[in-house]
């Protein structure tokens, strides 16, 4: 469980510019698509943004939203 864990925390889909947060490990986001940006799982989406900027992960950071973890089905 601690591999998983290490895991955790705020990911980016880079198609759409919706950011989750991840702190279970029901479902954890599949690459490409979604990059991981940090593991700080109480980020707020200011800070997201500001590291979104920094790492140049997608190319307009202030309209990044949060976004909701795809059903499974």
């Amino acid at each position: 469980m601690a591999e998983k864990t290490t895991q955790f925390g705020i990911y980016l889909n880079t198609n759409d510019g919706k950011a989750v947060r991840i702190t279970s490990p029901h479902w954890l986001p599949p690459a490409p698509d979604w990059i991981f940006v940090t593991s700080e799982v109480n980020a707020t989406m200011v800070s997201i943004r500001e590291m979104v900027q920094d790492q140049k992960l997608f190319p307009s950071p202030e309209k990044v939203i949060w976004g909701q973890i795809p059903s499974q089905s």
